[in-house]
């Protein structure tokens, strides 16, 4: 597997080390990833010189993120092709790396598109060429998805929630670390910190990955948010005691009827919204829009392993006496353990759905239908449409 790290401590400034990017070293080109498994520890490089070693970076969520999986699978296709790999082969591979994430597929799909028409006439070398500049379309438009959403979220926050001083509370990680640009639900919170309307950030931590914890925490500190870390089941208390103003997440997938897969916790918390006549906002990219899939229970809902529940897993420990990829046991020996990655939110739950397109409230299949079909990612540059093979 062609992969290796290169590693750098991290300061108490601002994250230096961009999420994703492609270079063209002499030895061949290669996709470099922050690895988000070492955060909040460390930054480190990932340097993934095939598909193998990016699929099992996707696997292991050392890159993770619906939009940023998106953009990684189209730089995967690129660097098969530019490498000389088998270009189908690596689309297979990519494509289910991980099931519930539609934007992976559709990273994969475009720049798998432009690969097999630039090649059909033009040879292998044209097919790389417009792999690689259709994964920098990709990555392009994922940054200008990012800033819209943003202006979209801060103008619907100010409508739902006038005044400002806006407690928010999210769930996961949705900022710069899964995004070309500065994310999706962070990104709004970010917008409202810098006008001055974001009075508090409450993160869960979001169990059993802690992406709450060791991801948005982290960029938020280097933001200079004012926010909090809490456990996920502390949520409930903070809106009996009225601190939630509004709730803010991303998604790895929203069916045609407007039901949203996102990390495992975000649907009690929709629940708890509603109970407490709290807004719930979802903010995603059209290109997370599945409109082949009708509804929510359609969605394939990854299951991971049991070990990340049953364990407090130790994937990079360098302390005498533990090796890297063990855990301390929290359970006991041969416990079984119940552990999907996702839940499903159903669209009556949702008070709007935020896209770089625009805001999608009251949510409903016409309202989706209508914002994905003005969007620049509703076809793909080779003409084929949204979920085109």
């Amino acid at each position: 597997m062609g992969d290796q790290d290169e590693v750098s401590e991290t300061g108490a400034g601002a994250l230096t080390i961009p999420s994703l990017r492609w270079e063209e070293p002499p030895e061949g080109p290669v996709l470099v990833l922050l690895d988000q498994r070492r955060l909040p520890a460390e930054e480190a490089e990932l340097v993934c010189t095939d598909v193998p070693a990016l699929v099992q970076a996707i696997r292991t969520l050392a890159v993770r993120g619906a939009p940023l999986l998106g953009i990684a699978g189209a730089y995967g296709v690129a660097l098969a092709a530019a490498r000389g790999f088998d270009v189908e082969e690596a689309v297979g591979a990519l494509a289910q790396a991980r099931p519930t994430a539609v934007n992976l597929g559709y990273g994969v799909r475009r720049a798998a598109a432009a690969y097999r028409a630039a090649a059909a006439e033009g040879g292998a070398p044209a097919g790389a060429a417009a792999a690689l500049a259709e994964a920098r379309a990709v990555h392009t438009e994922d940054i200008e998805a990012s800033t819209r959403m943003a202006q979209h979220g801060l103008a619907l926050l100010g409508e739902l929630l006038p005044g400002g001083g806006h407690r928010i509370l999210t769930h996961c990680n949705t900022g710069a670390l899964v995004s070309g640009g500065e994310g999706t639900a962070l990104a709004v919170a970010l917008a409202a910190h810098r006008s001055g309307e974001l009075r508090r950030l409450w993160v869960d931590e979001t169990r059993p990955l802690l992406q709450g914890a060791r991801l948005t925490a982290y960029e938020a500190a280097r933001a200079g948010m004012a926010y909090t870390v809490l456990s996920d089941g502390a949520a409930g208390s903070l809106f009996a005691g009225g601190e939630v103003d509004a709730v803010l997440i991303g998604a790895d997938r929203i069916a045609a009827d407007g039901s949203v897969a996102n990390k495992v916790g975000s649907y009690p918390l929709a629940v708890l919204a509603r109970y407490h006549h709290v807004p719930f906002v979802v903010v995603a990219p059209t290109s997370t829009v599945d409109l082949e899939t009708e509804e929510g229970a359609d969605i394939e809902v990854e299951q991971r392993p049991g070990q990340e529940v049953t364990e407090f897993s130790l994937p990079f420990v360098q302390r005498p006496g533990a090796e890297a990829g063990t855990g301390i046991p929290v359970a006991p020996l041969g416990a079984q353990a119940y552990n999907p990655a996702f839940d499903v939110t159903p669209p009556e739950l949702v008070t709007a759905i935020v896209t770089e397109a625009g805001v999608v409230s009251p949510v409903t299949r016409d309202g989706l239908t209508e914002v994905c079909s003005t969007s620049r990612w509703s076809k793909s540059r080779s003409g084929n449409g949204m979920m085109a093979e």
